[in-house]
């Protein structure tokens, strides 16, 4: 038995091999999924946006227009009028000074943690970050301080610990909504200690944006804190349902960015279509913020009929629902009985989350009915 025959037959008897599953249909409520149709769980096509008319048109008419692909890296040939033009729009919408966009979520934490912390800065991070930040703090060869899940207590005494002597930048990152418990960290108070430590805050809203905040803007925007944050991450690829990430700040950021930040130096610029079917979506969050409003009673409906039928969920409204499970065969065996009754929720093991804890992950979409939830 080969090397890498051994890794993967001592993943499989831990419960912790994974593979991929076939769908041949667009990311609707629901999918066709190796062959036979079933609803669709586990999406973070927050919004249903990935299949909608105009989001589809927009990309098949820039395609046209622009090509397939944008060339090069953006300080290549890779810079098109596409590009600014939703920079522009993306600015705007988070109420920021200047946006860049990156390839993808975990490209745009690599290289603004890479750009923002390096040798000789320390960056604190809370225990659940998602792997893209974890990454991003690992590559920046700064001291990395993990502090407790949203314990705001701990996160003071690792800047009371950690302070001003030896380290000459400090940097907090973290999401705002985690990604695999759908709970929210708390920003006010993070945002606080970042300004009376002198700490630069970094807040990833990949899964807020489209889903919390006035119009979607996120929970930045919600708690009035748009301008505590040193820069916001958000994605192009979950509620606005295309692919691609973005930063939004001050142009000073941005003009840095472009020229420190290994991701967007070093890769191709995100793809016309992809620009294009973002920039529709964002478009249809804008005129009709009630989107928002349709995710949120799709949560609490599936919430609902959860708790009735006897699991341990919270009432509430948030789009993700984490159904806790503990070890990682029992998880798959979940996920296998339920899509045997039609319905597709995948089973969330380590090293995504903590050992002990995993779980299915429920996500609810604005395009599901009730019937369905």
């Amino acid at each position: 038995m080969s090397d890498v025959a051994a890794r993967l037959a001592s993943l499989a008897e831990r419960g912790l091999q994974r593979s991929t599953r076939l769908v041949s249909s667009a990311q609707g409520p629901t999918v066709t999924l190796d062959g036979r149709e079933v609803t669709l769980l586990c999406s973070n096509n927050y919004l249903g946006l990935a299949e909608h008319p105009a989001v589809r048109a927009a990309a098949a008419a820039a395609a046209e227009r622009w090509g397939a692909g944008a060339g090069a890296s953006r300080l290549v040939s890779g810079t098109m009028s596409i590009h600014r033009e939703l920079e522009r729009e993306l600015a705007d919408f988070h109420g920021t000074q200047s946006c860049l966009l990156f390839g993808s979520g975990y490209l745009a934490n690599i290289g603004v943690i890479g750009a923002l912390a390096g040798r000789g800065d320390v960056v604190f991070s809370d225990a659940l970050n998602h792997a893209s930040i974890v990454d991003g703090c690992r590559l920046s060869r700064a001291d990395v301080v993990v502090y407790r899940h949203r314990d705001i207590e701990h996160l003071q005494q690792c800047l009371e610990q950690h302070g001003g002597g030896r380290h000459e930048r400090r940097l907090i990152v973290t999401d705002s909504v985690f990604s695999m418990d759908g709970d929210i960290a708390p920003l006010r108070e993070i945002g606080a200690l970042a300004a009376r430590h002198d700490a630069r805050l970094l807040v990833d809203e990949a899964h807020a944006i489209g889903a919390l905040g006035p119009g979607g803007r996120g929970v930045l925007a919600r708690e009035g804190l748009e301008r505590e944050a040193g820069a916001l991450l958000g994605t192009l690829g979950k509620a606005l349902g295309s692919y691609g990430a973005y930063v939004c700040g001050g142009q000073e950021l941005c003009d840095y960015l472009v020229n420190v930040a290994r991701p967007l130096i070093f890769s191709t610029a995100p793809p016309p279509p992809a620009l294009a079917a973002a920039a529709a979506a964002l478009r249809l969050l804008r005129d009709d913020p009630g989107l928002v409003g349709e995710l949120h009673n799709a949560a609490a409906t599936l919430r609902g009929a959860l708790a009735q039928e006897g699991f341990a969920v919270a009432a509430g409204d948030m789009h993700i629902i984490p159904l806790l499970v503990g070890d990682e065969r029992d998880a798959v065996r979940l996920c296998e009985a339920a899509l045997a009754r039609g319905v597709f929720a995948q089973a969330i093991r380590p090293p995504t989350v903590p050992q002990g804890t995993s779980r299915l992950r429920l996500t609810a979409m604005a395009s599901h009915s009730p019937r369905q939830m």
